[in-house]
């Protein structure tokens, strides 16, 4: 005698319940055929995720190990948006000339330890330059404002990493954000030093493989 479904169920002796060592309806078939193929996708997915995220995150260890050597002072964060790698100035070692973008051999000393890993990530993955400085106010013949001056070394630093370093120049970018975006209160020497700084944000969406990167111009005599 067939069970009477409780209230709201659908009764066993409807068509479209599958009874026991009966075959499956038509369309369960097809169900299932898409439910393989969700989990399939998703697994896809998943495991490229995975290869990207160890690529970010054996760079972040990496950098990590130099910083805590005492190679270079700053800091290292793997966030949903990416890898940010930052870097500040050590003691009386300045990145730039005062009040000019010129990049100075302390940083160019720290870019040098930095780009094979950052060499290894640009291959699918941009790579933003963020300048950053203090909010001491400047006004001379080159820049009207730290913004100006902020952006200006992003640029110094992308052009040392594209020419010098020979990192894909189609995968860099550079912003300057001057000094609104402290670390640390602009009361004292130290704290100043710590907002004079430059980030590495190492974007976390994959990129298809950059372009062969064409030699550059000599520049005019």
């Amino acid at each position: 005698m067939p069970l009477r479904a409780p209230k709201g169920f659908i009764d066993e002796t409807d068509p479209k319940v599958c009874q026991i060592g009966h075959p499956a309806p038509a369309w369960l078939v097809n169900y299932a055929d898409l439910m393989t193929e969700l989990v399939c996708l998703f697994v896809i997915l998943y495991a490229l995720s995975a290869a990207l995220n160890k690529n970010v995150q054996a760079a972040a260890k990496q950098v990590q190990e130099m910083m805590d050597q005492g190679q270079m002072k700053g800091s290292v964060k793997v966030d949903n948006e990416g890898l940010h790698i930052t870097l500040q100035e050590q003691g009386m070692a300045s990145f730039f000339e005062s009040g000019s973008s010129e990049a100075t051999a302390e940083i160019d000393a720290m870019l040098s330890k930095l780009a094979p890993a950052l060499r290894k990530l640009s291959e699918q993955n941009d790579i933003i330059i963020e300048g950053h400085t203090d909010n001491q106010p400047i006004s001379n013949q080159y820049f009207d404002s730290n913004w100006e001056l902020s952006t200006a070394r992003a640029t110094a630093v992308a052009r040392l990493l594209i020419e010098k370093y020979r990192l894909p120049a189609a995968r860099m970018g550079a912003i300057g954000y001057g000094e609104h975006r402290p670390i640390a209160l602009n009361d004292r020497p130290e704290n100043r030093a710590k907002n004079r700084r430059v980030v590495f944000f190492v974007k976390n969406s994959p990129q298809k493989p950059a372009p062969a990167a064409a030699a550059a111009p000599s520049k005019a005599h």
